[in-house]
């Protein structure tokens, strides 16, 4: 499998569960600017949606779009036991938490990125994600993970969305439950992995 990415984006989601799962994978950094890779391929030949992230299978096949992608991902790690049994409540949990994420967490995060938004829509951007925050928030409680002790892509996904907040001066002391979940997937052995990789950790 082949996974295209640029460093920090939402991509990073599928790179942690593709190091989580233990699963056999290359990557291919892209450009978002100037649409093209590491290598000066055309990426927009290779995805006309020209966002990350991307997968390609060893059969040719592709597949993108994050709630699908990490689901996927997800089920391909059956030792890691990165989703619960397909067909499963809890599955279709998991599956719930990508939807929310990407639909409320993500998408909201867009606007705070331009620098051309109207400050009206900044405002409104900013005060949906605090409401939303607020409901994983309390969602997630004490416990260790989005599912309780289990790690799933939900929570990898989730991890990224949050290191976007510093970036977004949204600040993440309200939110104690997150700032330690964030904190505990940051130590995650693999993830350590995929921010050296991706070129993300900062020099001692």
């Amino acid at each position: 499998m082949k996974l295209y990415y640029s460093p920090g984006s939402c991509a990073m989601a599928s790179h942690i569960v593709l190091e989580e799962g233990g699963l056999p994978y290359t990557t291919v950094r892209v450009n978002l600017a100037d649409k093209k890779t590491e290598h000066g391929a055309d990426y927009n030949a290779i995805n006309p949606k020209g966002y990350v992230p991307l997968l390609t299978l060893d059969d040719g096949e592709s597949l993108g779009e994050n709630t699908a992608l990490l689901a996927y991902l997800g089920e391909q790690a059956t030792r890691a036991k990165l989703m619960p049994a397909a067909g499963t409540l809890d599955n279709y949990r998991v599956r719930e938490w990508l939807g929310y994420i990407s639909t409320e967490l993500h998408k909201n995060c867009g606007p705070l990125f331009r620098p051309d938004t109207p400050e009206a829509t900044a405002k409104s951007a900013r005060e949906t994600l605090a409401k939303r925050l607020a409901y994983v928030s309390t969602r997630l409680g004490d416990r260790n993970y989005l599912m309780g002790e289990q790690f799933t892509p939900a929570d990898a996904y989730l991890y990224v969305v949050l290191n976007w907040m510093g970036r977004l001066k949204i600040d993440l002391t309200a939110y104690p439950n997150l700032k330690a979940l964030h904190a505990r997937v940051a130590a995650r052995p693999a993830v350590q992995k995929v921010l050296q990789d991706e070129g993300l950790l900062k020099a001692a």
